[in-house]
């Protein structure tokens, strides 16, 4: 049932989001050298690896210079960028990820390799299904940019602080898995992004 509701969720999200996705497009493409997407490897459902997409709001081989995001006024972002990333439409891309069966519309956020590595034995039960586009800890932690961007030390802070704390809300999710709490994570991240 997840599954057939994440296909046709997914499939009529993208067919809404294609007119504005290929302006928003057009505007990556003109004002910097790169592709209009960005893919990054995650680890998701058992530990397998795949590559999620994003529409690219960073300059390119920013990710070398370091995986977080640190703030909104991060350098390496974009003008496009600055502005998918302040309504979250840089994640829209995901939904093909979804279509692919490597996402859920619903499920834990996918980590890079480098913080998944991290991982306690407790921690990686996360990993025991598909990781999502949103969850309790996108809600919870909707301005995490913001946060680390006020941080002397992003990476410490997000590794000892924020990642444990999502992985919490995390595990909350696992405790009571259906469609009635993917409905209602969903509601929430809409009321959070209109917000």
């Amino acid at each position: 049932m997840k599954r057939i509701f994440d296909i046709i969720v997914s499939l009529v999200i993208l067919l809404i989001f294609l007119p504005f996705g290929i302006l928003i497009g057009l505007w990556i493409a003109l004002e910097s050298k790169g592709g209009v997407f960005y893919r990054q490897e995650r680890i998701g459902k058992n530990g397998v690896p795949f590559y999620m997409l994003k529409l690219r709001s960073m300059n390119v081989n920013a990710d070398k210079e370091g995986k977080l995001t640190v703030g909104m006024r991060d350098p390496r972002i974009t003008n496009s960028g600055a502005f998918i990333r302040k309504f979250k439409l840089d994640e829209f891309p995901q939904f093909i990820n979804v279509l692919k069966g490597e996402m859920s519309i619903v499920g834990p956020r996918p980590e890079v390799k480098e913080y998944v590595a991290l991982y306690t034995d407790d921690q990686r039960k996360i990993l025991s299904v598909l990781p999502g586009i949103t969850d309790y800890a996108s809600i919870e932690y909707f301005k995490e940019n913001e946060l680390l961007g006020n941080s002397s030390d992003p990476v410490q802070t997000y590794v000892n602080e924020i990642m444990p704390a999502k992985i919490e809300l995390n595990k909350k999710y696992l405790s009571n898995p259906g469609l009635s709490q993917d409905l209602r994570i969903m509601w929430k991240t809409f009321l959070r992004m209109t917000s």
